[in-house]
Parts: C-alpha cells; structure tokens; sequence
C-alpha cells in the first residue's frame, strides 16, 4: 500500500459516523413510499382533531417498519393538537410500563415510581388529552413481546376502550410487529378483537437491488468519497439478503468494514473487511434480542448454550441451582425464547419416560455465550 493509500493519524474513512447506527433515521426513506402513503392516510383524521384510524405494520425484522414511524412521527410533533408516542414493548412489555411511557409522552416527565396505581395513570393521561384537547396515537413497536408476556389484550383494550372511560378521550393505536408467525388479531381476546379493525400495512423483504441503492445512500452520507466502491457495496448487498434482506445487518457491515479499513490504515474499505466484519454483523439480530433479555431469561440462554440440545428436565435443575426460580417461571421463559427464535423447543418422545421437550439454540453456541 503506498503512502497516498494510508490514513494519517487524525483522520478517518468516516465522515459521519452516525448514520450507521440503529436509530439513525435516513433523509431519504427509499422503496417505501407505499406504506408512507398509508400510514398517512390512517393518521390524517389525527390532525383534524378526530380520532385516527388504527393500523398494523408487519414485516421481517430490518425493513424500514419503525424508521417509518420515526419519520412521521417527527412530522406530526410539528402539528399541534396531536401528541405521538413511540414505545419500546421489547422494554416496556407490561400495561403498566407502557401507560408509564405515554405518561412520559405527555407530560414530559417520568410518573413516580412506586404508589401511582394504574386506574390513576390511565385517568392521568386520559384527563390531560381532553384538557388540552388532544389526540394521542400510540405507536407500539415490537408488539409481540406484549403477547409473549401475556399483556397484549388488555393494553390495546385500554387504549380502545378510553374514549368510553374518560368521554372526549381520542386515541389511535398503531402495532408494528416482526414476528410473521404471530397472528396478531387471532391472538386477542373477542372484547379486543371486536373493537380493533386495523388497516393492514405490510412492509416485504427488501431484494438485492434496493438494499444496494439504500446502503449505497448511506455510505455516501457516512464515508469520505471513493471509500466504498461499487464491487464492496455489491457484496455487502448479497451478505445482507442472505441474512433475511434484515437492513440493519447491512448498515453494521458497512460500519464494522470501515473500522477494519481503518485498523489496516486503508483509505478504502476492501473485500477483505467486509468479509472478516460479517463474523459479527450476521450477528446484529441476536445481540439486540440478548441485549433486551431480563437476567433469569439471560441466564437460562447460558444454561442452555452449555448443555445444548439436551433435555428440559436437565436443563431446568441446572436452571434451578442458578436461579432459585421454580418450574413454572422456568417454562414460561422457555416459551417466550421459542417465540423469539433463540432456542427451539420441540418434544420429543423418550423411551419409557413418555414426552419430553428437548431444547436446542438457534445460534451458534459460541456466538450467543460470546453476546450474552
């Protein structure tokens, strides 16, 4: 490598190195103006100061579902009379904690902690919208931890049900989900299902060529020009819709090749980088699931990574012994992490022992005790 080739000491391939991280929200929102336009269109009744209509946004994890909302969500802090609130349900994945972030939303600070019952929280809340006659649209994203908590039936039947509540109240929910096997509307109890008729908005895989154009916008956002050529971007475009067309793989590749450049003293990202980032990039999905996992949960994906592919009957003394946590606790935790994809729990029959659930990681055992 000559020296025009090298970086000097106080510089770098990156010249904003913001736009790879996960709650960037890009200037241009590309191959999705479809679900922009829908989304609009179920909002819009907000901003004339009528009740919206709700909506479920489904899709794979990494297709632009909650830069979406980010981005309309910004438009509509512009307008008043309407107050927006996104919430984390990976975080906050009980009633309560999820009236707590709309509590957050609109008044600007956090409830107290302890000794405010949630009949005071929701009428809290429910009072101010019809004081300041506003319209509240709730944006729950990653909706199936709601289900995988048991919780999601009587939230949503408390944000329907307001306006009967507290006269006057209006409120519009949208739910994003990733998990395509959850069958949202089914999965609710008959009072919610008969008074929740969302409008559809379905977010599909993005295919090779729109992910090129999308990561190649950000890498001239991100990089200095020439750092990432045509060749390189193509290949990060392939890795990506290999690991599901999940853009957030490719976004983290991008970043990841240009440290390795940098590491190398290289003015461009080469092949190479790419190659040796995806060791950890194809891994960006299941840091985050970890990331959000509670301690018994993280610790029954330890368990499991150790002993895998065994028996849940083993798997649970061990668990025990941790944990001091009983059964009960123990197989509601299993179930949630089958929902997720980081274990798969399928029964088996066992010789004179009659079934039993043998349980096994979806990841490479490495990789998962290396994140948690």
């Amino acid at each position: 490598m000559s020296d025009e080739d090298m970086l000097g000491w106080d510089e770098s391939v990156f010249r904003d190195e913001h736009v790879f991280e996960i709650d960037y929200v890009p200037e241009a929102f590309l191959h999705r103006e479809t679900q922009l336009e829908s989304l609009k269109y179920a909002l819009r009744p907000a901003v004339r100061g009528s009740r919206p209509l709700n909506v479920m946004a489904q899709g794979p994890p990494g297709t632009g579902k909650t830069t979406a909302i980010h981005i309309l969500f910004d438009e509509l802090h512009a307008q008043s009379g309407v107050q927006p609130v996104h919430v984390n349900c990976q975080v906050n994945s009980t009633r309560y904690s999820v009236f707590s972030r709309l509590f957050e939303g609109v008044f600007d600070y956090e409830p107290p902690s302890s000794g405010i019952s949630f009949k005071k929280l929701f009428s809290q809340v429910t009072d101010s919208l019809v004081d300041d006659d506003e319209v509240l649209i709730v944006a729950l994203d990653d909706v199936n931890y709601l289900f995988y908590e048991s919780e999601a039936s009587d939230t949503l039947y408390s944000l329907l049900r307001a306006h009967e509540e507290q006269g006057g109240a209006r409120i519009g929910v949208i739910v994003i989900s990733s998990d395509l096997e959850l069958d949202i509307i089914e999965s609710l109890d008959g009072r919610v299902q008969s008074v929740f008729r969302p409008e559809d908005v379905y977010f599909p895989k993005y295919d090779v060529p729109e992910i090129v154009e999308i990561l190649q916008e950000r890498a001239k956002r991100g990089f200095h020009e020439g750092v990432v050529g045509a060749p390189v971007l193509d290949h990060v475009g392939e890795l990506t819709a290999e690991q599901g067309g999940d853009l957030r793989v490719g976004i983290d590749l991008l970043r990841r090749a240009g440290l390795n450049a940098e590491m190398r003293g290289s003015r461009s990202v080469e092949l190479e980088d790419v190659e040796d980032a995806f060791e950890t990039s194809k891994y960006v999905h299941l840091s985050r699931q970890l990331q959000e996992l509670t301690d018994s949960e993280r610790a029954l994906v330890e368990v499991i990574a150790e002993h895998d592919g065994e028996r849940a009957g083993d798997i649970y003394e061990i668990f025990h012994e941790r944990t001091d946590l009983g059964y009960t606790r123990y197989s509601e935790i299993i179930n949630k992490l089958d929902q997720l994809d980081v274990i798969d729990a399928s029964y088996t029959s066992v010789e004179g022992r009659g079934r039993s659930r043998e349980l096994t990681l979806d990841y490479d055992a490495e990789a998962v005790l290396d994140r948690l």
